[in-house]
Parts: C-alpha cells; structure tokens; sequence
C-alpha cells in the first residue's frame, strides 16, 4: 500500500492490515472476524475472490491511480506517460470480481508535467488518493455517493512492464524516447550500451531539432545541453546518465571524464 494511502488510514483510525494472499482461508476467516464495515484496497497487485468482496458490509473499495475506464491494469502512471498524456488522476472504485472494473465512487484530476517520471507521479496521485479517498469513505457510508457504471466502450487496459522494455531504440523519434526515460524511472530504468557496458539514461529531453548523423551517434549540443543521441527523428538530450558500476552524474561531467563519448555509436 502506497505510504500517503496506508498513513490518511492510520491517522483516521482505519486499521491497515497487509496480508500476504487473500486467497487462503486463514484470511477470510480474519476478515469476517472482524466484521468490518468497508475494506480499502490500495496497490494490491491481485484480484480479491467473491469471499472477500461479500465480507464487508458497504463493500471494498480501491484507490486506483488512473481515470477509470482509463487505464486498467498493473501500470496506469506509466502507460500515461508513455502515451504522452497530459492529464492523469485518481479514482475511488467500488470493486467487483473484474480487473478494475467496478463502478466509480469518485475522482480528481491533475495535470501531468514535462518533469513528471512514474516516481514522481506515483507518489503525487497516491497523496492524491489519500485525501479523495478520506472524503469518499464519509459521503460513501452516508449514502451521498452514487456508484456510476464504467463506459466499457471507453475502457482502456495497462500492461504489466517487464525489466527488458528500458532497452533503448534508437531509430524511434526522440519524442517516444523521451516519454520512455520519464515513464521506466526508477524502474525498470532506461539503458543503451556503450562499450559493451550498460549506459543507463537518468534523465534527458526530446528535442526537434534536424540532424544528418545516423541513429545512436551521439552528438555535441548547444548550451543549455551538453550532450545528445541522434534518433530517427530529433535528438534526444541526455541530462543525467550512470555507466555501469559507477554513480550517476550530469551528461557534462561525464564528457569531461569520457572525451570520447561524443562521436560514438550507442547500440540499440
């Protein structure tokens, strides 16, 4: 559970229980010991079983970070990303026995900006889900809340990210790299290889601008960048970068210690 969700329930005195499976009878058995009233659900990666969703008398709710029917799924922040969206959210759903598809209780939007990585907007929308979640729970179980059916017709799903999708292309344009580096940080990362070591890509911008080198070859900028990857269409800018085994540092430092760098070819 995402710490800003686990820490609105603690301080509003709902407990917090984060057990390893809902699907032993064990844990089905506690929750009806307890009679609870509503359960919350918050980045459980794992349908709950009808046992569990009939306990709770005013059902389970989920705080989902995405504008349901949007997004469905394990990866919503950073499918956004990578879909070069400008707007995200989050949304207070009245679970059932679907992925992500019960009716939705409450949302909020907010704007997703150029900076914005699935970490940094991860923990933005799960401050987010708190406070909507608190103001949700209160109109819920007073019965000022109308479940409003998801549009299926609008439904949209997230695939779960693998480690090896942070390889970079290079023959992509810019622009989809750029989102890729913000969308797999800090996990799984974005990489290239140089030298035969793993050249991971922290932090960079896409820009527009025309260039006759072939993609992968690494370019000199003007101010206020250093560093750049032609690609199949624009430049990508490198802003922070690690090689393999060292610490991460910006692209001017690391053309200071690496004067061969600019010129070279970056495998795809």
């Amino acid at each position: 559970m995402p710490s800003p969700v686990k820490r609105a329930a603690v301080e509003a005195g709902i407990p917090v229980v984060e057990p390893p499976s809902l699907r032993e009878e064990a844990s089905v058995q506690a929750l009806l010991g307890w009679r609870p009233d509503l359960v919350v659900v918050a980045a459980f990666a794992y349908l709950l079983p009808p046992a569990v969703l009939s306990v709770p008398g005013h059902g389970c709710l989920n705080v989902h970070p995405s504008l349901l029917p949007l997004y469905r799924g394990p990866s919503p922040v950073a499918t956004a990303l990578l879909n070069g969206d400008t707007e995200t959210g989050v949304s207070i759903m009245l679970m059932d026995t679907g992925l992500d598809t019960g009716p939705v209780l409450s949302q909020e939007r907010v704007a997703i900006t150029d900076d914005d990585t699935t970490g940094s907007l991860t923990m933005l929308l799960a401050e987010l889900g708190a406070r909507l979640l608190l103001t949700t729970i209160d109109g819920w179980l007073e019965g000022r809340v109308d479940p409003r059916p998801q549009q299926e017709d609008q439904a949209t799903f997230s695939a779960r990210i693998t480690a090896g999708e942070g390889r970079l292309n290079w023959f992509l344009p810019a622009a989809v790299l750029g989102r890729q580096v913000r969308a797999y940080h800090p996990w799984p990362g974005s990489h290239t290889v140089w030298k035969g070591q793993r050249l991971k890509v922290r932090s960079a911008v896409a820009l527009t601008m025309q260039q006759p080198q072939p993609p992968g070859t690494v370019i000199e900028l003007p101010k206020p960048f250093s560093i750049g990857v032609a690609t199949g269409e624009g430049v990508l800018a490198l802003r922070s970068i690690q090689l393999e085994g060292k610490r991460e540092v910006a692209a001017e430092e690391f053309v200071r210690g690496h004067r061969d760098f600019p010129g070279a070819h970056l495998d795809s």
